[in-house]
């Protein structure tokens, strides 16, 4: 593979020499922060790829489940709705444990780092989030 990278090495060179990448969007400006940085660094290229893909792994789906789930029951008037909130939320939370466990994530110090910040951002958003009005 190493012919490969010396053939895209060559083409940049030529690009270079050309002046094809003079004029470029952002030229001069710093790169943006990655959206990943938070992400500890042995999970990062999988989430990469995950989300280049436009996957969202099942954990995150059933946390992004979970925090709808709540919100409703926040919301929620109708003490039958309520209920049947609950439940959903019950089942969800216990597929995610289940699957946490399966994969031994749970044992995973990385993991655990990550979960906690997540965890933290995404009640962080809640308290600073304005009051909606009761009706």
């Amino acid at each position: 593979m190493d012919w490969i990278r010396s053939i895209a090495d060559e083409r940049i060179r030529e690009a270079q020499a050309k002046g094809e990448f003079d004029d470029l969007p952002g030229k001069g400006k710093p790169l943006p922060p990655d959206e990943l940085a938070s992400v500890p660094e042995e999970l990062r290229m999988g989430y990469r790829l995950l989300k280049n893909a436009g996957a969202i792994p099942p954990e995150l789906e059933l946390r992004k489940e979970m925090t709808t789930l709540e919100d409703l029951l926040r919301c929620c008037r109708d003490d039958s709705e309520r209920e049947r909130l609950r439940e959903k939320l019950t089942a969800s939370e216990l597929r995610y444990r289940s699957l946490m466990e399966q994969r031994g994530w749970q044992l995973s110090g990385a993991y655990e780092q990550y979960r906690e910040r997540m965890e933290s951002k995404i009640f962080d958003k809640r308290a600073n989030a304005p009051d909606r009005k009761e009706e």
